[in-house]
């Protein structure tokens, strides 16, 4: 497998000296691992290099080297950067409050992402939805620009390359994608420690928010899905519902796809919900996702709807059926 990092996106960092780094908002391992990655890997070749995140950093990833550092973007002049680096996010809303249209024209964007549904919104785009993380393509980033690659920037980059693929499990685990992780822990990652710290480490708080959901756990058509409401994450004191509920159930063996909604509210305080599909191998829920006005991969996508909890639950449970039964009558031609 053949991924060449774009000749102008190596010129536009070695002919600017000012970056901000920025990923997306509900920032999992690859988000904040590319974007810690990439500040210190710009650092590392003597640039002035930010990392900015639309959220405050999660607890989860607050062991990530260079972590501390993260602002928030109400503390970013956006003008005083001449490039802002999106890591990690299909299309520019995903930036949250760093997203402002006014001034994108003025601060271009230089994107880099493995998501097969990226809109390529920036004036530069490296784009490889056959990687398993964008800390793989941070890494191979590293080499076309003859950056040295620390412990620091290694843990991060394993980082999210252990995440986005639940530690090699994925389907998208490629040789080139272990080819990678075994470099990344030659130049000082410890795998034991990250995987430790991200997919061993389970806070008392999920636990208690896992047995508060599971019971609302439904199966129809091999289609498997479980809500969060508001007053499940305040009972159990989360501020958001876990992503490794998810995964829980993914491995339903009777189903070949999965789904979370989450009960949230948007910034005027009207109904939305947070949908995050999952997929066996065969099928797809990317495209689903990308319909809905979201984003991901064939394997693992999202996307956010207006509603209350039960609309968005009845409609997209019954596209989820119809999907699942196109896509097998498709598999059985």
């Amino acid at each position: 497998m053949n991924h060449s990092v774009p000749v102008e996106l190596v010129a536009a960092i070695h002919s600017h000296n000012d970056f901000l780094c920025v990923s997306h908002v509900s920032a999992d391992g690859d988000a904040y691992g590319s974007v810690l990655g990439m500040t210190r890997l710009l650092r590392n070749l003597g640039l002035r290099a930010t990392p900015v995140m639309p959220e405050a950093v999660s607890t989860d990833f607050a062991f990530l080297p260079g972590a501390e550092e993260v602002l928030l973007p109400e503390a970013v002049d956006v003008a005083a950067y001449d490039f802002i680096i999106c890591l990690d996010m299909s299309s520019p809303d995903r930036m949250g409050a760093l997203y402002r249209p006014e001034e994108q024209g003025r601060t271009p964007l230089l994107v880099i992402d493995h998501h097969v549904t990226n809109t390529c919104f920036g004036a530069i785009n490296w784009v490889e939805p056959k990687c398993a993380a964008t800390c793989q393509m941070v890494a191979m980033l590293a080499d076309a620009l003859d950056a040295p690659i620390d412990a620091e920037v290694a843990t991060c980059l394993l980082t999210g390359i252990v995440t986005d693929t639940l530690c090699f499990r994925t389907s998208n685990t490629t040789p080139e994608v272990m080819e990678v992780a075994i470099k990344l822990q030659r130049k000082g990652a410890s795998l034991p420690r990250i995987v430790q710290n991200t997919l061993n480490r389970l806070p008392f708080r999920i636990l208690r928010l896992w047995g508060n959901v599971l019971p609302s756990v439904q199966l129809r058509e091999r289609v498997v899905w479980a809500t969060v409401t508001q007053e499940q994450l305040r009972v159990a004191g989360c501020e958001d519902d876990d992503p490794r509920l998810n995964s829980v159930l993914a491995s339903v063996e009777e189903a070949d796809m999965s789904a979370i909604f989450t009960e949230k509210c948007d910034e005027t305080g009207r109904p939305i919900v947070e949908c995050s599909f999952r997929a066996k191998p065969g099928f797809n829920v990317g495209d689903l996702a990308f319909q809905l006005g979201g984003g991901g991969h064939a394997p693992a996508s999202g996307c956010t709807l207006p509603g209350s909890l039960a609309e968005v639950v009845e409609r997209v449970v019954a596209l989820l059926i119809e999907e699942r039964r196109r896509q097998k009558i498709e598999l059985e031609a």
